[in-house]
């Protein structure tokens, strides 16, 4: 019998599959445009108008140091109460893929032990990976 640990949405940075915790997105959206803001962070890609609110949209590319090729279409946006920022956060990503349930024993620990972004590594039923990251400690 398998335990159950939630729900995760899965997306495409580059050619590896990542993934975040269901209850931290809020909502999924197209790429509108970004207005550049002076002297911001790299992963800071510019800030966009979401529904009234000002959304400061991060490149988890830079982020996480990945150096392959990324053609981003979406922006997962987060629970700004849940990655516990008083902006409110979307991650550009190339394609959101899925929500899968996840089970205990697909889970690994993650090889980079000092990392607290992530949270594990998921196998996958064809012998691939997901990479689990955990928002609420990027921006925290």
């Amino acid at each position: 019998m398998s335990t159950s640990t939630g729900q995760v949405l899965e997306f495409i940075l580059g050619e590896e599959t990542y993934c975040v915790s269901i209850d931290y997105v809020t909502e999924i959206v197209d790429i509108n445009e970004l207005t550049a803001v002076p002297n911001s962070p790299p992963h800071v890609k510019g800030v966009m108008n979401l529904r009234g609110k000002t959304t400061t949209i991060v490149d988890p590319v830079v982020v996480f140091g990945i150096e392959e090729e990324c053609d981003p279409s979406r922006i997962i946006v987060f629970d700004s109460d849940l990655v516990e920022t008083d902006i409110a956060v979307g991650w550009l990503v190339d394609q959101v893929k899925q929500v899968v349930r996840v089970d205990e024993e697909t889970i690994d620990r993650s090889p980079a032990q000092d990392e607290q972004a992530i949270r594990g590594v998921i196998k996958q039923e064809g012998g691939g990976f997901v990479i689990w990251v955990d928002p609420g400690a990027v921006h925290s």
